[in-house]
């Protein structure tokens, strides 16, 4: 009777444990309410952050937006965008994709020591830029959605991974279609996200080519952006042109009408709207900025969830540039 008893109650015990293992597992994925008791004010600090850096200079807020999407790109979103390179480590920034257009660090590191005065040792740096991204686009009148976090930061960063995974701007569609496809986005998510450039700028060495070699391009638009990009390779290749020629400060629909009228500045841009499958999506966001906004949140909220760290993977950055 007395083993009996032991027995159901070492089962008790055992089945408890499960569950407790369970609810960890439930714990580890990403909430939109995982700070709600343990940093308060989280939402508020990064969002006044991002408002005083976006209005002293609106293209700020396209430079956070687009880094949050090279570190997503790279084994998930997981803050290795924002660790420095030392004499002993080599991280992201100087991989090609973010060598000398990078920016928006000193942002996120501002905004990290703000959250670290009310909470310390409580927010990854991976969730402060996903809530950042969120935060900019909203500022540049684009739509708002509920940022899932959780996010550890990364201990280690791959600067090979930065290299091979972050899509170029001289994809052709169906290698854009793979690379999104690889971390699990859809086609239609895909040209969605593309669509964030509506807002920001790009250096003449990424649209050299597209505005003195391709003809799938407006004439009047290609003599424009010829004048501040030289044809030389080397000569002005730091030069900036907006991506949308229209409203670069602006989160709006007018990128698809700009592929529409053949004035996409990338190649990447342009080969979403050149008789191919995804034509049809790009005709449906230039006609409904509601489809468009609403399709570009939930893309947002899916790319965030790519290969996140949780539970005891990673750690809490004390500050964003460095590991623990």
């Amino acid at each position: 009777m007395a083993s009996n008893q032991f027995v159901s109650i070492l089962v008790l015990v055992v089945t408890l444990l499960l569950q407790g293992d369970n609810n960890n597992v439930v714990k580890a994925q990403l909430t939109t309410n995982f700070y709600s008791t343990s940093c308060p004010n989280l939402l508020s600090t990064v969002k006044s952050g991002v408002k005083s850096a976006v209005s002293s200079q609106p293209r700020m807020g396209a430079s956070i937006l687009r880094l949050f999407f090279h570190d997503c790109f790279v084994n998930g979103c997981d803050g290795s965008i924002l660790l420095d390179d030392t004499s002993s480590f080599t991280g992201e920034q100087n991989a090609g994709p973010n060598r000398n257009s990078a920016r928006g660090f000193t942002v996120i590191d501002n905004i990290k020591s703000a959250v670290e005065k009310a909470c310390p040792g409580v927010v990854s740096c991976a969730d402060i830029l996903a809530i950042a991204a969120r935060d900019s686009v909203v500022q540049l009148g684009g739509p708002n959605w509920n940022v899932k976090v959780g996010r550890r930061d990364a201990k280690t960063a791959s600067q090979a991974a930065a290299n091979s995974n972050i899509p170029a701007p001289n994809m052709s569609l169906s290698q854009l279609i793979s690379s999104f496809s690889a971390v699990g986005l859809s086609t239609r998510d895909m040209v969605a996200l593309s669509g964030a450039h509506t807002i920001g700028q790009s250096r003449c060495v990424n649209f050299r080519a597209r505005v003195y070699n391709e003809t799938n391009i407006n004439a009047a638009f290609a003599t424009l952006r010829q004048r501040s990009c030289p044809r030389a390779a080397g000569s002005g290749d730091a030069n900036l042109a907006p991506l949308d020629i229209n409203s670069a400060t602006s989160f709006d629909n007018s990128y698809f009408k700009n592929l529409m009228a053949q004035r996409g500045l990338l190649h990447s841009d342009q080969v979403l709207f050149n008789g191919g499958s995804t034509d049809s999506i790009v005709r449906g966001y230039s006609n409904s900025p509601s489809s468009f906004n609403s399709d570009f949140a939930s893309a947002m909220i899916k790319m965030g969830d790519i290969s996140p760290l949780t539970g005891s993977s990673g750690e809490i950055r004390k500050v964003c540039g460095k590991t623990n």
